[in-house]
């Protein structure tokens, strides 16, 4: 077999059960690439060499065991490794949340999402970087170590999963788990040449992710293709009693059909998301892939999200508000980094000062000043009026389409330094992704080409709530058809 660290999830899958690679095999091969690499990526924050290998043995007695007797019950992702990012707690793993005010922090208990997985059988390589509480779009702001992005280590990776994304785009791992409060698994996906899932909000349980916009957060997977990414997905989502922001609603089975034909599908195309000051190559990149969309059978019209423009604006409220109500939480008293003081406000002030970098603090001051009386009214209720506005956009535009195409980014991956005395230049880098977390709908991101620079461009799909089949499909038919997601 050649470099097992080149097979994507499924086939590792396929060939664990065949027999034809070990679990151990697989796991020691992803180690040593992980050891080789991370030190010039710094992908992993906390790499789990011990446990991997462990959880590697134990598949492979089941899968030993299930071939003797294949009647015999065998978790479907027995042996797979995977890495998860920094912002989801690991019973008895280090998680950070890419913050100095958690650089010790142990959690007792997993998160829902992780749990499943485990349970499904997969081996657990690390925990990988992000920018601190998944505030930021580049993993600059970690408070630990800049990931690099693999195709040109000079820029960065995307964020605030550029771990993850690094990490699966490297062959470090095979797939990841990320998370997306407001573009954080799909900018990434885009910039290292990945598919990265947002799912429906209340489609995974956020219980166990760390958070920083509850009502914003969603779990999602990193993996080199669609087909990949289902396979993920399948085994984490769902109702949890844990999270009662999950839906109850029956989670299909995400089984992906190999065909190109897209006879039916109806692909709206939002003039709003082509705007001034793109990048050429990228929006070249974007319609020719909405041209094969085409060709392969589905109909293309242009469509209006109308509030696409107030995304960001909208987003900068909520977000640094639940923030500043998340956050809150860090006081120096009960966990966490802890600045002793006789004083018990000088204690939360030092510990706060200590433990938090600067876009974190940055944050809740925004969060803050627009929660307080006086701007409550003027900023986040009014912020979440035309929120509601966005919502409804996409709501109308789904009487019309199945999906909505559009790009993932402004530019491809940028230089490390170039935004980080920018803010806004920053924040503008997630234009595309806000809407959909604002609205709760899911969001794909895959590769549709190159830049002249041989960076990766990402087009992504929205969807109507819980259609993230929908949004698989149509990228695995495309994916069947073109060759850059390889």
């Amino acid at each position: 077999m050649t470099d097992i660290t080149r097979l994507s999830a499924v086939e590792v899958c396929q060939a664990l059960r065949k027999g034809q690679v070990s679990s151990c095999e697989l796991t020691n091969a992803y180690l040593q690439q992980i050891e080789k690499l991370n030190p010039t990526l710094l992908a992993f924050l906390t790499p789990t060499p011990e446990l991997a290998k462990q959880q590697a043995l134990n598949a492979d007695k089941n899968l030993s065991t299930w071939r003797k007797n294949p009647d015999a019950p065998l978790p479907p992702l027995t042996g797979l490794p995977i890495a998860i990012k920094d912002l989801l707690c690991q019973k008895g793993i280090r998680t950070t949340c890419g913050s100095k005010i958690l650089e010790n922090f142990i959690p007792p208990y997993s998160a829902t999402a992780v749990q499943h997985l485990i349970n499904a059988g997969v081996v657990t390589l690390g925990k990988t970087n992000t920018d601190e509480f998944a505030m930021g779009s580049s993993t600059e702001n970690s408070a630990y170590q800049v990931t690099r992005n693999p195709w040109d280590i000079s820029r960065v990776p995307g964020g605030s999963s550029g771990g993850s994304a690094a990490a699966v785009a490297s062959h470090m791992a095979p797939i990841a788990l990320g998370t997306d409060t407001g573009g954080s698994v799909r900018q990434p996906a885009a910039f290292c040449g990945l598919t990265g899932l947002k799912p429906t909000y209340g489609r995974v349980s956020r219980y166990g992710l760390i958070a920083y916009g509850s009502s914003l957060d969603c779990v999602g997977v990193l993996g080199h293709n669609a087909a990949d990414v289902a396979l993920l997905f399948q085994h984490m989502a769902g109702y949890d009693i844990l999270d009662a922001t999950t839906m109850d609603v029956p989670v299909p089975q995400y089984t992906l059909v190999d065909q190109t034909d897209l006879h039916g599908l109806r692909v709206g195309v939002p003039k709003q998301y082509f705007i001034k000051g793109m990048q050429p190559e990228v929006e070249q990149a974007v319609h020719t892939a909405i041209e094969m969309l085409h060709a392969l059978g589905a109909v293309v019209m242009e469509i209006s999200l109308p509030h696409t423009g107030y995304a960001l604006p909208v987003y900068y409220l909520i977000a640094p508000a639940e923030a500043s109500a998340n956050l809150a939480r860090y006081d120096g008293v009960r966990f966490g980094l802890r600045v002793d003081d006789p004083n018990m406000i000088a204690l939360s002030c030092k510990s706060r000062g200590a433990g938090f970098g600067a876009e974190v603090k940055r944050r809740i001051m925004l969060g803050t000043y627009a929660l307080s009386a006086g701007y409550y009214d003027a900023y986040y209720s009014q912020a979440q009026k035309v929120r509601t506005l966005i919502k409804q956009d996409f709501d109308e535009a789904f009487k019309k389409v199945d999906v909505v195409a559009a790009p993932v980014t402004p530019t491809t991956a940028f230089k490390i330094g170039e935004h980080t005395e920018d803010p806004l230049a920053m924040y503008l880098e997630d234009v595309f992704t806000l809407p959909a977390n604002l609205a709760g709908v899911p969001g794909l991101s895959f590769p549709v080409g190159f830049d002249k620079n041989h960076l990766p461009i990402g087009m992504q799909l929205m969807g109507a709530h819980f259609r993230e089949l929908t949004l698989l499909q149509t990228a695995h038919a495309y994916q069947m058809a073109t060759d850059w997601h390889k």
